[in-house]
């Protein structure tokens, strides 16, 4: 396909490059960077030397990692976004409150982002930290941001929408979704059933700005042995709508012209 005559295919290049770097992969050769990337030796070379003189990168002479210089690409967002600063107190009090995880997510894409969260216990595989994403279809705080899309924005998404079972319980049907979302519409909150990952269940409430528009979500996490849908329902969903108009509120004073 071919580029518009902006596109400056160095800036992706180098982005890809630091986008290399993960959790699984914090150091890495310069040979695993232009595998990674679809790069010549050279190319990378030149990346990663320029990223290290910048201070995005570091290395030992064969190693490179990232430098703690590269939170400042994600700052001026996270900073700009009044709401996890706003929100973590209440997250804070919702955890001692209920005893168990509470995140905060916003809609990126087709993807949740995590913004904020205060963990108790680790309940899944894989680590959660700010900036983990997740596909929205199969999350709770995915499905109450989905369902307050404009109608048109949702069916484009379920359109495109690669639906995969990522467990046994995974809603893949479009059909499916849409009545699923039409109900936490409807009821202002969602509840996810083992469909992102077994042994997981999470309930979430949307955050919603001063014109009523879903700013993001905030959920609480269980483990199943601990809580049936019901147990969610009855204990979790009191303490979350609470925290959710908390957080709201305080949104309001702090965002006062939004």
């Amino acid at each position: 396909m071919p580029r518009e005559p902006y596109y400056v295919q160095s800036l992706e290049r180098g982005l890809a490059v630091i986008r290399a770097f993960d959790a699984q992969h914090r150091e890495l050769t310069l040979s695993d960077v232009a595998r990674a990337c679809g790069l010549t030796r050279a190319a990378a070379r030149r990346f990663l030397l320029t990223l290290t003189d910048l201070g995005y990168t570091r290395t030992d002479g064969r190693l490179f990692s990232l430098a703690p210089r590269v939170l400042e690409l994600g700052y001026s967002y996270l900073s700009s976004l009044s709401l996890p600063e706003v929100a973590e107190p209440h997250l804070e009090h919702l955890v001692a409150q209920v005893r168990e995880s509470s995140s905060m997510s916003v809609l990126d894409g087709d993807d949740i982002v995590y913004v904020a969260r205060v963990p108790t216990s680790r309940i899944m595989r894989v680590a959660i930290n700010v900036g983990t994403r997740f596909p929205a279809y199969a999350t709770s705080m995915g499905r109450v941001l989905l369902a307050a899309l404009p109608i048109d924005e949702l069916e484009a998404y379920l359109t495109r929408a690669k639906l995969e079972p990522l467990t046994d319980r995974t809603l893949t049907s479009a059909a499916a979704l849409r009545a699923e979302l039409d109900r936490v519409r409807a009821q202002g909150y969602a509840i996810v059933d083992q469909e992102l990952e077994e042994g997981l269940r999470a309930l979430a409430a949307p955050i919603r700005d001063r014109n009523g528009r879903a700013a993001g979500a905030v959920n609480v996490s269980v483990h199943a042995a601990r809580a049936t849908v019901d147990d969610i329902r009855e204990r979790l969903l009191p303490p979350l709508l609470a925290a959710t108009a908390a957080i709201e509120a305080d949104l309001r004073i702090a965002s006062p012209g939004a």
